[in-house]
């Protein structure tokens, strides 16, 4: 089978993660599914963005076995796996160490909506994880990571909020396709930063209001959505000339 198309987005996506300065080093990873031919695409464990190109990018099967590239996988394969599995309208999933945002889920704190950018994106809080029992960190760490992001959407939204912080740990976000979950990850981390601005300005800060929010919410997203020519969703990022956001 050829995944010629896919592995290219998936290494054009990853290469784009340093370039916006949301990881250092090999801290991240974005992984994609075709979910059609039951593959998912991700970068290798501990590869350099600058060493990875579509002969490396481990393809593995639902299952976790290696068809071609890399034969080490990311170690959070189990976690984009999980995520797949329980999301069924995502197609990519990003991880990184972000800053900003890193420092909340440090924090145990989820995100609250402040103002109009949070809310054009994400809609309400942005949630953070509970911590890993004692059982869970001991057993399948990585594919009960992935459990606990699903154990948080219970009853709400995916696609309105598509991101979270796992406590002590780090960011995910997800999207229909890479570039989406590129952008997801790239706002989320300006959102955090600007909430904990907001915060150190103003400790007492309220957070936006519902009909505010709602507002600014639903101009971009949902069948009544009009404010739909920007940067959100397909086609934020230029692979024919050589990728970056637009």
């Amino acid at each position: 089978m050829d995944f010629s198309r896919l592995k290219e987005d998936v290494v054009a996506a990853n290469k784009e993660l340093p370039a916006r300065n949301l990881v250092k080093y090999s801290w991240g990873n974005v992984g994609a599914i075709d979910r059609e031919r039951g593959v998912i695409i991700i970068k290798p464990v501990g590869m350099p963005y600058e060493e990875l190109t579509t002969d490396n990018i481990s393809v593995v099967d639902v299952a976790g076995d290696v068809i071609e590239g890399s034969p080490t996988p990311s170690v959070d394969l189990p976690i984009h796996a999980t995520l797949f599995e329980g999301f069924p309208d995502i197609g990519a999933v990003v991880h990184t160490h972000s800053t900003y945002a890193t420092m909340w889920a440090q924090a145990g704190m989820s995100i609250p909506c402040y103002g109009t950018t949070h809310a054009d994106y994400f809609y309400d809080s942005i949630p953070v994880t509970r911590n890993l029992a004692p059982d869970e960190v001991a057993g399948d760490f990585e594919r009960n990571t992935g459990a606990v992001i699903l154990e948080s959407f219970k009853g709400k939204d995916y696609l309105a909020t598509p991101g979270i912080l796992v406590a002590s740990h780090g960011v995910f976000t997800w999207g229909e396709d890479v570039w989406e979950a590129v952008h997801n990850a790239v706002v989320l981390e300006e959102i955090a930063k600007m909430a904990l601005g907001t915060l150190m300005l103003n400790p007492s800060a309220r957070e936006l209001d519902r009909c505010v929010m709602d507002k600014h919410y639903q101009r971009k997203h949902g069948p009544g959505a009009y404010f739909v020519n920007d940067d959100f969703g397909h086609g934020i990022v230029d692979v024919k000339n050589g990728g970056g956001l637009r």
